[in-house]
């Protein structure tokens, strides 16, 4: 074989482990669809992980390696990567909300209105069930601390800067109340829409 040809194909082992994390990546999927199902159509409490695991064919054992706890499959998503992927894409100089508001438009808008029915009993369940209600306060801090670390990384500065901090609570709290007002009137409107018009409002010093 030549050096050409030994280049170009991927290993064995290359090849397993990108199928392999397909696969993962499938169970993962496959155990989020038959969740929402459930809690649709029964309700969160009365779904057991039992019942999510057989409706995705794996045992409940697999159903935890995904994923800790049956409220984790509410809370974990892969938009804070997303974000920050997006955001690194964006010129350094660029004021972070004016990133944030290009990759809401222009990455995320057609995921949001893709995974809209998802996302509207997400935030029903994080609006009105007490135990996930919590654990979604938790995950709002460790949002506002993905993008805290990324602002203080665009700018320079300290990891734990106060101004970087302050700056990504403030626009999680902007997520977090669109979100409730975009759930409370039943996912009326372009969810991405709403994030940019409140975001740009927030960036013009709130003067509304």
């Amino acid at each position: 074989m030549s050096s050409k040809q030994s280049t170009s194909a991927p290993s064995a082992s290359t090849a397993g482990g990108g199928l392999r994390e397909r696969k993962k990546q499938r169970t993962r999927q496959t155990l989020r669809r038959e969740a929402y199902r459930l809690f649709a159509e029964q309700g969160y409490e009365a779904t057991t992980v039992d019942q999510i695991a057989e409706a995705a064919e794996v045992s409940a054992s697999t159903f935890f390696r995904y994923f800790p706890a049956k409220e984790a499959i509410v809370l974990d998503d892969e938009y804070d990567p997303m974000l920050v992927e997006a955001l690194r894409a964006r010129p350094a100089d660029e004021p972070v909300i004016t990133s944030i508001r290009h990759a809401l438009t222009d990455t995320f808008s057609l995921q949001l209105a893709a995974d809209k029915d998802e996302l509207l009993l997400r935030a029903r369940l994080s609006l009105n069930d007490p135990v996930i209600r919590a654990c979604s306060m938790d995950d709002q801090l460790r949002s506002q601390d993905t993008i805290a670390a990324l602002i203080a990384e665009r700018a320079g500065l300290d990891p734990d800067d106060l101004d970087a901090h302050a700056a990504a609570a403030a626009i999680v709290a902007v997520f977090a109340a669109v979100v409730r007002h975009w759930a409370e009137r039943g996912g009326e409107g372009d969810l991405a829409a709403r994030f940019d018009r409140q975001l740009g409002l927030l960036a013009a010093g709130l003067r509304i």
